[in-house]
């Protein structure tokens, strides 16, 4: 798989360290349509580097050394592995066919990566690049999400509208947890007492009490002037404070802010068209987003709840990844 380097990540990558402003950091956006991973200098604003990977690439992550990038290329049914000094194909992983999305576990050893043909869920070895399990799951399996502890992920089933819960030690599921109409993504609050899953038809967020498996709340959204059924949830953020989640509403074009512990929407935030992931900085200053249908990427200020820039990415930018620079 080829790739380019510009002279301008090596100056991204010496920008000095701003103390007035946010952090420096390089964003990496999948572009789906154009098969690519847009790097973008969060300082300067600007695309800084591409790289050409698989085919329509959405799900995309760090090691958790920052050394390596993990791409899931879904049209090409793979998960791939750059090298994030040199930007080269290392190899690819065994994904199982057609992977949608992946979770890496806090350990950096493995992978759980939602196999939508199959209904599984595929456990890969990153270091020795084997399939170290799979578990059934329900039917199109979309977002996986890993516990901070690494005990449990959860993978969420779009057609049959449940989120699995399983065992990571024993690899099986512990319990099948009904949810609103086409789950799309789960996240685990910081002290993992709380498992949050959004649903793209339903046009919820249901929130899971870790202990019982049990629904114990449930987040609902109204924007002024956008129709009920334009508001579809999708990718999601928690603040390690406990105090905001910040969730993706697609076709609305909004970020809803919403307390976590009340679970009332505190804001919606205009961002672009089609907003459909995101991703905090290590500082949690800064919230990046991924606008599909508007190709582009906006940055969001965490302490004013505000948007403050646009940046043109790729054609369908999909998936979001902060790396820190120093």
């Amino acid at each position: 798989m080829s790739h380019r380097r510009t002279p301008l990540l090596a100056a991204a990558l010496a920008l000095p360290l701003l103390a007035s402003a946010a952090e420096a950091h390089l964003l990496y956006v999948s572009n789906e349509k154009d098969n690519t991973i847009s790097i973008v200098d969060t300082v300067k604003g600007e695309v800084v580097d591409t790289l050409k990977v698989g085919k329509r690439p959405r799900g995309i992550v760090f090691s958790t050394d920052y050394t390596k990038l993990y791409v899931c290329a879904s049209d090409s049914d793979t998960v791939q592995v750059f090298d994030v000094a040199s930007g080269k194909l290392l190899h690819d992983l065994p994904s199982g066919a057609d992977p949608e999305l992946f979770a890496l576990s806090p350990d950096g050893r493995t992978l759980v990566i939602s196999n939508e043909n199959d209904a599984i869920a595929t456990f890969v070895d990153v270091e020795t690049r084997a399939v170290v399990g799979q578990v059934p799951v329900g039917e199109e399996p979309e977002g996986v999400g890993f516990s901070h502890d690494g005990k449990s992920v959860v993978v969420t089933a779009e057609t049959t509208n449940m989120a699995h819960w399983i065992d990571v030690a024993t690899k099986t599921g512990v319990a099948d947890i009904p949810v609103d109409p086409r789950p799309r993504f789960a996240v685990f609050t910081k002290d993992d007492s709380r498992l949050w899953v959004s649903s793209e038809i339903g046009g919820t967020v249901t929130v899971i009490d870790s202990a019982t498996k049990a629904p114990v709340g449930k987040v609902e959204f109204a924007i002024p002037g956008v129709p009920r059924d334009k508001t579809q949830p999708v990718g999601m953020r928690l603040t390690s404070d406990g105090r905001w989640g910040f969730v993706a509403l697609g076709p609305a074009n909004h970020v809803a802010v919403v307390d976590q512990k009340t679970l009332k929407v505190k804001k919606y935030i205009l961002v672009g068209k089609r907003v459909w992931q995101l991703d905090l900085t290590p500082e949690e200053d800064r919230l990046w987003v991924t606008n599909g249908v508007s190709g582009d990427v906006t940055e969001i200020d965490v302490a004013s709840l505000t948007a403050l820039r646009t940046v043109r990415v790729g054609r369908y930018p999909w998936g979001a990844a902060i790396r820190p620079t120093k």
